[in-house]
Formats: C-alpha cells, sequence, structure tokens
C-alpha cells in the first residue's frame, strides 16, 4: 500500500501528487517554486484568480497537461503556518483523499515535506497521511445489489520525503493506518444492523480477532453467568430469545500480569427499552447501542497490531434489551455479581445495569485501571452536543492521561462533575443498596455514578459516547453513520499508559 522514496522526480509517472500550501505573503518557494516554474506562472496566476486556495482545508484539482509525469496536482491549503496543527493536517489530508477516491483514482503520490512545519515533523505527518487515508475513504458496503462494474479505489500511496530516514516514516506510516482501520473495524460494528449482529456474532467476532492477534479470550455462557451471580446482564437479556454473552479478550504485553488496564465496552445490539419502551422514532438507530463495544474490539485490533508493552483485559457485556413475557420490569429488584441489589426503576437504563456486572468481572481479572465506554445516555447529548464525548471519575492522574490521549486523536471529551450528593441520589432506594434511574436531572452524571459504585476504589474513568458514536452528515474524516468514537483514544491511551 505504502512506499517512500527520498527525491521527488517530476519525471516518475503518478495518477495524481498531493502537495501542501500555506498562506505566505511572499512567492511560491520550494517544489511548488519550481512546479510554478515549469508551468510558466501558471500556479501563480491561479492563486491571484481565487482558483488556488491556501486556506486550511481548501483542495484545488490542476491538471499538469504533460508537463510533468504526474497527471494531476492536489493542492492542499494549510492555513497560517502559525496555527498549522497536526489536527489540521490531519483534516485537510482527510478532504483530499475523500475528492481523489470520488475521483476514483488507483495510486496517489504525496511530498510530505511540503505539510512539514516547525510544530509538525514528518513522522507526525506520515502519520496523518495514513490515518486520514483510512478514515476518509471508509465506507459501509451495506446491503445494496451491487454493480458488476469492478470497483475502482485508491490502492498504492508512494511518499517522498527528504527530511526524515526512510525505515522511521514507514513505522509512522504503519502506526497511523493501524489506528485508522482499528477505528472502521468499529465503524463498520455499529453499522451492522441488530438482526446481523447479535450478542453471538459479537463474541465469534472477538474470537476471530484473539486468533489473529494471539488474545486470550473467554465467552461466558448465560449458564456460566448464572453461577457467577450476573444478575444485572441476566436481568436485561430475561426479554430476549437471544442468549446474552460475556466477553473477554487479555493482552499481556508484560512479562507479569501487573499493572492491568480494564477497558469495558456496553454490548447492547439492539435496545427497545425494553418496557420503559422508547417512543417510534427513539427507537430507530438503537442498533447503535453497543458503540462502546465496537469501541473496546476496534482498540484492542490496534493493540493487537501495534504490541504496546502493557497489559490490558478487555470486558464486553454483550445482549439486546427486548419486550416479553419474560422481560425484567420496573420495581423489580436484582442482585448484581457485586452482591450489591439494584432498584429497577427504568427498563431502558439498562446500559449501566450490564457495565455494572461488566466492571465487577474486569476487576476478578485483575483490572488495576478501569475505562468504561458505553453510549449510555441521552442527557449527556443534551448537555455536550453530538460533537463531545462526556466524562467522569474517581482519579485525577487516570483522567489526565485519557484526558490527553483524547486530545491527541482528536476526539474532544468533557469531564462532568461528580459530587457525594450525586452518589447519594444512585443509593436512594428503601428497598435495595442502589436503584438505576434516580431521575431527569444530571442523568448523564446519574449514569455514570451507578457504574461508578462498581468501580469503588479502583481508579476508573466513565466515557458516554451517546452523542459522538454516530453522525447525521458526512465530515472531513468519514461518511454520515458510525463515527469508531473513543477507539484511537483507548488505543493511545493504552500505549503511552504510566502508572
Amino acid at each position: 500500500m505504502f512506499s517512500v522514496m527520498n527525491e521527488l522526480n517530476y519525471a516518475t509517472e503518478h495518477e495524481c501528487l498531493i502537495i501542501g500550501l500555506y498562506e505566505k505573503p511572499e512567492k511560491f518557494t520550494g517544489v511548488l517554486a519550481e512546479l510554478d516554474e515549469q508551468f510558466n506562472g501558471q500556479l501563480t496566476e491561479l492563486v491571484k484568480s481565487g482558483d488556488l486556495s491556501a486556506k486550511k482545508k481548501a483542495v484545488a484539482k490542476v491538471h499538469t497537461f504533460g508537463k510533468i509525469g504526474a497527471k494531476r496536482l492536489y493542492i492542499v491549503g494549510l492555513g497560517k503556518e502559525k496555527e498549522y496543527s497536526f489536527e489540521i493536517v490531519r483534516e485537510a489530508l482527510g478532504n483530499t483523499f475523500k475528492a481523489i477516491h470520488t475521483a476514483k483514482l488507483e495510486e496517489v503520490a504525496v511530498y510530505l515535506d511540503s505539510f512539514i512545519c516547525e510544530d509538525v515533523d514528518a513522522l507526525d505527518v506520515a502519520h496523518a497521511v495514513s490515518e486520514a487515508f483510512a478514515l476518509s475513504t471508509y465506507q459501509f458496503e451495506g446491503y445494496k445489489q451491487k454493480s458488476n462494474e469492478p470497483e475502482k479505489k485508491i490502492k498504492r500511496i508512494s511518499i517522498y520525503c527528504n527530511s526524515t530516514d526512510a525505515e522511521e516514516v514507514k513505522a509512522s506510516l504503519t502506526v497511523g493506518y493501524a489506528y485508522g482501520k482499528g477505528t472502521n473495524s468499529a465503524r463498520t460494528l455499529v453499522n451492522l444492523p441488530g438482526n446481523m449482529l447479535t450478542a453471538t456474532d459479537m463474541a465469534n467476532y472477538a474470537i476471530e480477532l484473539a486468533a489473529k492477534y494471539e488474545f486470550e479470550v473467554e465467552i461466558l455462557e448465560k449458564e456460566d453467568m448464572l453461577k457467577l451471580g450476573m444478575g444485572a446482564l441476566l436481568a436485561v437479556n430475561q426479554g430476549s430469545t437471544e442468549p446474552p454473552k460475556m466477553i473477554v479478550l487479555k493482552y499481556q504485553g508484560k512479562d507479569e500480569w501487573t499493572d492491568v488496564i480494564g477497558l469495558v465496552g456496553k454490548g447492547i445490539t439492539f435496545d427497545t427499552g425494553g418496557y420503559s419502551i422508547k417512543p417510534k422514532d427513539g427507537i430507530v438507530g438503537m442498533k447503535a447501542d453497543m458503540g462502546g463495544a465496537a469501541a473496546v474490539l476496534g482498540a484492542m485490533e490496534i493493540i493487537g497490531e501495534l504490541k504496546p508493552e502493557q497489559n490490558v483485559v478487555a470486558v464486553i457485556p454483550s445482549t439486546d434489551n427486548m419486550v416479553s413475557g419474560h422481560a425484567f420490569k420496573p420495581d423489580d429488584v436484582i442482585t448484581s455479581m457485586s452482591g450489591k441489589t439494584i432498584e429497577v426503576l427504568n427498563t431502558d437504563a439498562e446500559g449501566r445495569l450490564v457495565l455494572a456486572d461488566a466492571v465487577t468481572y474486569a476487576k476478578h481479572h485483575g483490572a488495576n485501571y478501569l475505562v468504561d465506554v458505553a453510549t449510555l445516555t441521552g442527557g449527556v447529548i443534551i448537555a455536550l452536543g453530538k460533537n463531545t464525548t462526556g466524562a467522569l471519575t474517581n482519579n485525577e492522574a487516570l483522567w489526565e492521561q485519557v484526558l490527553e490521549a483524547s486530545y491527541e486523536a482528536g476526539e474532544p471529551i468533557w469531564r462532568l462533575p461528580l459530587f457525594e450528593k450525586d452518589k447519594q441520589r444512585v443509593r436512594n432506594s428503601k428497598i435495595a443498596d442502589l436503584n438505576n434511574s434516580p431521575g431527569r436531572e444530571g442523568h448523564a452524571i446519574m449514569g455514570g455514578a451507578f457504574v461508578g459504585e462498581f468501580a469503588e476504589d479502583t481508579p476508573w474513568v466513565h466515557l458516554d459516547i451517546a452523542g459522538t458514536a454516530t453522525t447525521n452528515k458526512e465530515y472531513e474524516l468519514g461518511p454520515s453513520g458510525a463515527t469508531g468514537a473513543m477507539v484511537r483514544t483507548l488505543a493511545l491511551f493504552v500505549e503511552r499508559f504510566e502508572n
């Protein structure tokens, strides 16, 4: 897919050549100056006429008419150099690869040095190239009848870089591509309809992932859960004809099973709301209620590819939440694996129930640090909108590491408060230790606070991706539909983790 060369030879044939352009008051410099000379000043004229822009993320296609080996130039606006960042180059390249994909070109060259500045080096740009390529050209195939015409897509990317060792550039390309592909895998899982992705299907996917990357895998069946007392997960599953699964993947990157990071992902493959049933408009799209599980599986794919020196246990509680004569009901009292009893006030607050048993089981497997990810509450969308993931924590040091990873991944998160009075609302029940739905006020906080009751003293961060797991519009790094939110944040967090 990727090849790296030092010298850019203008005579070499390419379907297109991608070059970055900063906003500068002076004339072209470097490669663009050389190209402008070969084109008899026509690039300068295009800038003057406004047909070629250096504004950030602008993309202009210029036909070369045989003056150089590349048939087309894609000139990418990078904005002002002093405002330039890794996120800008990643999104600008995303726009560019989208345009090239739409044009059905199969071969691309990138002049890497034209994207470098003081704060973004060649290795950063190489990572951005491969990650942006993977993310921006992703498409969910779906189930429409296929055309007989062969699909044309980008198959080869040639990287020209004079400033940095080729092997280092290749390594950075590999990492960026792994991050993009892991995110895309999560996107596909979320985009799958509920009848195509049951808890059993998700377990089989995890088994395949484990075989590919030599993870240790454990799949708990309903009988196993009964023996272990996983009453919270089993209660949610009561109304379903599909058996539940508790999915566990273990990656050991250290000699001893210590300092274990636990990644816990909500795996509700379809959520009707149960007897607290969702309205007809709200129920559409609930196939995406396993976005947390998808994020964890996508992160585990990246971990499997890059093999960081960390220990990770991934735990995914999976079932659907259906209505039947066997379904659990409001006013029921259930007993979780931890032994804590729960008064059910809302069967549509089921995600926190399955996470309760999953968090407990992650600790059973030795997790010393916990990060749970879930499409947990509509309340987080009311609080933060659809571009920001909500978070709660009981540990400042762990929170700072997750936050730093999210900044680098370009997946913004915002911490919500968690005070003792919030915890008391979750503990407010006359007949049980906890209640699963204290009310609408601070709903996102209440959902996370409930999960925190099972994390207890273990350092823990909760990520609510109800707003960010999907999008209804196309953007620089992907189409509408599933986003793969938090895959890259989790993988970066694991890769850079310091205890």
